[in-house]
């Protein structure tokens, strides 16, 4: 195995101790120490690879969002803009389920670094002008009420975001605590937001009653 090689294993070995620990207890209780323990290696090699706990967060987070980007924009092949969300949702879901700490994480970042966050979407191959041109064609074709663009993402975000942000609140005072009965509602979820927007979007004389 040659050098390049070896740098290749332990900068994974460090982003999937990185990322672990990030979810286990955010990015403000994280410690340097205790990824490079994760990771098997020591605190000055860790530094080596990564300067700051912000740059290796970052490093994740950037891959974390290029690749929930690339799925989305793999969605944009639906005619039907039911379709997209039918399919956007759940995998929207599935990420920040597994990577609890993006929702606040981009709050944070929004308030303190607000072009960093822009750069990352902006430089990724996300093209939004496809979702809006089936937006458009189903509107033209009566499928769906008068909607802008902007208003769809806002909608599908806040409603697919808010229960991982709020998750202390929603499952201390709704459930009790009951981590069951959480897991659950948040299995249903997807569900509930596809048929929220659904009913939301369908004009009122094409809605079956």
């Amino acid at each position: 195995m040659d050098n390049k090689e070896n740098i290749k294993i332990t900068e994974q070995q460090i982003l999937e101790a990185a990322q672990e620990i990030f979810i286990e207890k955010g990015k403000d209780g994280a410690r340097m120490q205790e990824i490079a323990d994760r990771a098997g290696i020591n605190k000055a090699l860790l530094h080596y690879y990564f300067r700051s706990k912000d740059k290796l967060f970052m490093n994740i987070f950037k891959k974390v969002m290029h690749g929930l980007l690339k799925q989305v924009d793999q969605f944009m092949d639906c005619e039907d803009i039911f379709g997209f969300i039918e399919k956007v949702v759940p995998s929207y879901i599935s990420v920040l389920e597994k990577n609890p700490y993006l929702p606040s994480f981009i709050l944070n970042e929004v308030n303190r670094n607000h072009e960093g966050i822009l750069n990352i979407i902006q430089t990724s191959d996300l093209d939004k002008s496809k979702l809006k041109k089936i937006l458009e064609n189903n509107i033209a074709m009566g499928k769906i009420i008068p909607i802008t663009l902007e208003q769809l993402i806002v909608d599908i975000l806040s409603l697919c975001i808010f229960p991982i942000a709020a998750k202390p609140i929603i499952l201390g005072y709704l459930f009790q605590g009951n981590t069951n009965s959480h897991e659950e509602f948040m299995k249903q979820r997807a569900d509930h937001i596809i048929q929220i927007m659904r009913l939301a979007l369908t004009p009122k004389n094409n809605i079956q009653s």
